[in-house]
């Protein structure tokens, strides 16, 4: 950020007007931006159809424009009284009800016509607007989304519709630097966009990998071998290659944030924070407050090498596990819905996590989960499922360290996304308010 920019930022911060600018209504803005509604730069399209045969149905969420059988779990579209409204290419629509006073704007970028619902407006631009540009002032601004709370009249849920969207004023720049703003945040987009693509291609590539180098149930060899092993791998009952530790049961709010005399693993964090290797020493999660607690579960004290898994959740990830690592000395203790297990024998770091999360193991899980909503496994039943493993240590270390390279990978673009989504939004803030000028 330059020194001019900077200072630009302390005068308006500080009610100054800097040259160039203006005092408006709405803020401090360039001289050349003016005051007007939202209405002067969009236009409504109002077409509806019945081609459902035609044209794809679909739905406007904040992940983007979904498949209607996609949103609503296979549900088929079906033909209607009024019919659907149409969405030409380019166009944008929203849905127009929120229950939380946030509402999300989606362009047609399928590079076809499609239907949504009837109830969705539909727009383009005027000729005095930029789409993109105005797509972003809607999606990205404080200013709008506090308009957008001031439409609730009632009831729990809040309508915004295009008449009232309409009538949102705020300070607009001409459309030719509406051009060039659009111009730069569709650059950084797409920067982000191809940044996305690698890591689900990297995701990709490492579920390929977790079915083929974990041979299937029943078989002892996988698919794709490092060179230089042979051997059959070993076949085992998990009962007879782990002892079961005892789990406590200490709710979120029975702990704390940021430290404490005991890191707890919870469910929750081997389902959502975690992948297959756990390290403990640089991730962040709940502790436990006292010592007498600790001592009350001391048959819950966690070690390097332990995996724990979790034992329920609302969908078929019942059963992922992480192995822990990195404790250093710390201690630590298997939390609520888990269900901790130290092997008896000897295994290379790394291997068990990632072979416990194939889908050579928890295909076995699978016909043992139990509930409909909530689905949970018990410790009875993953006595029995069978574990398959090399008994060449090498070969152990060498598909763990294969795939914590690869996740090491995933998480510097993971990193990266992060990075290139927080440049994005500060360029937003910038450009939106004209503190950042754009030559045009």
């Amino acid at each position: 950020m330059t020194p001019e920019i900077k200072q630009r930022i302390e005068q308006i911060q500080n009610g100054i007007v800097p040259k160039g600018y203006k005092q408006t209504p709405f803020g401090i803005y360039p001289a050349n931006w003016v005051v007007g509604k939202l209405g002067d730069y969009i236009e409504e399209y109002s077409v509806l159809s019945n081609e459902i045969e035609t044209y794809p149905v679909y739905s406007s969420s904040r992940k983007g424009l979904l498949l209607q059988s996609q949103y609503f779990d296979n549900r088929e579209a079906v033909k209607t009284n009024l019919g659907y409204k149409m969405v030409p290419s380019g166009y944008v629509t929203y849905r127009h009800m929120s229950d939380d006073d946030i509402f999300y704007f989606n362009r047609n970028t399928t590079g076809k016509t499609i239907l949504v619902s009837s109830e969705y407006p539909v727009f383009t631009n005027s000729e005095y607007g930029c789409l993109d540009y105005l797509i972003t002032l809607l999606n990205n601004t404080s200013r709008f989304r506090y308009f957008c709370r001031t439409q609730k009249m009632g009831g729990t849920r809040t309508r915004l519709y295009f008449k009232r969207l309409c009538q949102y004023r705020t300070v607009f720049p001409h459309i030719t630097e509406q051009l060039k703003i659009s111009e730069i945040l569709n650059t950084q987009g797409k920067v982000i966009e191809l940044t996305e693509k690698r890591i689900e291609q990297l995701k990709q590539i490492k579920k390929y990998y977790l079915q083929n180098m974990f041979p299937k149930h029943r078989e002892t060899v996988p698919k794709i071998r490092f060179k230089g092993f042979t051997d059959a791998w070993e076949q085992r009952k998990l009962v007879d290659c782990f002892d079961f530790l005892q789990n406590n049961t200490l709710s979120r709010e029975a702990l704390q944030a940021g430290q404490g005399v005991a890191i707890n693993v919870h469910y929750g964090d081997v389902l959502i924070k975690f992948g297959e290797y756990l390290d403990i020493a640089t991730e962040s999660i709940s502790y436990i407050p006292s010592q007498s607690i600790v001592d009350k579960f001391k048959g819950s004290l966690l070690a390097d090498g332990d995996v724990i898994m979790a034992d329920t959740a609302e969908d078929e990830t019942v059963g992922k596990c992480s192995e822990i690592v990195g404790l250093r000395g710390k201690v630590a203790l298997s939390g609520l819905h888990t269900i901790p297990l130290r092997p008896i024998k000897k295994f290379a770091s790394g291997f068990l996590g990632y072979y416990m999360n194939s889908g050579a193991y928890h295909d076995q899980l699978l016909p043992l989960m139990q509930g409909i909503k909530v689905t949970s496994i018990s410790k009875s039943a993953i006595k029995g499922t069978n574990i398959y493993y090399p008994d060449n240590l090498m070969e152990q270390a060498s598909i763990g360290q294969f795939f914590i390279l690869l996740d090491n990978f995933i998480t510097l673009h993971q990193r990266k996304l992060e990075e290139e989504k927080r440049k994005k939004k500060s360029l937003a803030q910038l450009l939106l308010s004209g503190i950042v000028r754009v030559k045009v």
